[in-house]
């Protein structure tokens, strides 16, 4: 079976893009940066079993052992090693990040796409509830939302950011949704007879998803954020290891000082310095893909 003349046309241009694109990412030193960065976590985090010393779920030595040979982040106040925790608190927190910047790009692009196209009470409705999502404060309602929904599942964090990160990105469809309908290509299928649904698809997404691909790097840094903050609150998932849950036993426990009147500096600045280094690696590589989407930003 031969793919039509249109479809072939369509993945030449995308190639061709994709390949533009690459060359202006690898010249990008700030970009392979924040890859190389984020690259380290991934596979830190796949890799987990085979890299962790320990079981961090067990106890292994005395409680808060300061860093050793044996130990290369000592202890925790149960005796679990920090370092292990630590390599392990990457997978729920990429998790987290990964599927809520997944969820609140479905949800801003579908929204902003019906939005922008058919406008008038359609638009009017959604665009008032995003305006009240997006007066309203963030964390606060976060935590609210987790608390309402029940506190202790991962998943439960994927909804909470979800409810309250997608009016921005949904915002940015809309605006360019309204423009791309005025096109000549789009006036041209919707006078061959093509469906409203098969236009936004097939011919607005497309030109919309190059954007939605650059927030979604921004979108993944902040649920990631998100999350080390709700977990620090108490609000994550005490069966699994984080780096926001790490944190959280730290202070509430009473660990922080534990150390003869000392902070536990290895039980508290590892997690918050990977949460911070990963979420730079994000960001680096957010503005990385902002250079390909909008070549205006090149002119600078």
């Amino acid at each position: 079976m031969k793919l039509p003349q249109a479809w072939k046309d369509r993945f030449r241009i995308w190639k061709e893009k994709f390949q533009s694109g690459m060359f202006i990412f690898i010249h990008n030193k700030a970009g392979m940066l924040g890859l190389t960065i984020v690259s380290i976590f991934v596979i830190m985090a796949i890799f987990a079993p085979f890299i962790a010393p320990y079981n961090p779920y067990k106890r292994v030595d005395d409680f808060l052992l300061p860093p050793s040979s044996e130990h290369l982040l000592g202890t925790n106040d149960i005796g679990q090693d920090i370092f292990s925790e630590l390599i392990y608190g990457a997978r729920v927190s990429l998790l987290v990040g990964l599927l809520a910047s997944i969820c609140v790009v479905s949800v801003g692009t579908v929204i902003g796409l019906i939005s922008g196209y058919y406008g008038g009470m359609v638009d009017e409705i959604l665009m008032r509830v995003c305006d009240i999502v997006l007066v309203l404060p963030t964390l606060p309602l976060m935590i609210l939302l987790a608390s309402l929904l029940g506190t202790g599942k991962f998943y439960v964090l994927i909804l909470a950011i979800t409810l309250t990160s997608w009016p921005g990105l949904a915002r940015l469809v809309r605006s360019m949704t309204l423009s791309l309908k005025e096109r000549a290509f789009v006036e041209a299928a919707r006078a061959i007879g093509a469906t409203d649904p098969h236009i936004m698809v097939n011919h607005i997404l497309p030109n919309v998803l190059p954007l939605v691909i650059s927030s979604a790097v921004y979108q993944a840094a902040g649920a990631m954020m998100a999350e080390a903050s709700l977990s620090f609150l108490g609000l994550g998932d005490p069966s699994h290891k984080s780096w926001g849950m790490m944190l959280h036993y730290a202070q509430t426990t009473g660990g922080w000082w534990a150390n003869k009147g000392k902070p536990c500096w290895w039980w508290i600045i590892p997690p918050g310095l990977c949460i911070a280094t990963f979420v730079t690696g994000l960001m680096l590589v957010g503005q990385a893909l902002e250079l390909i989407v909008n070549p205006r930003l090149r002119r600078r």
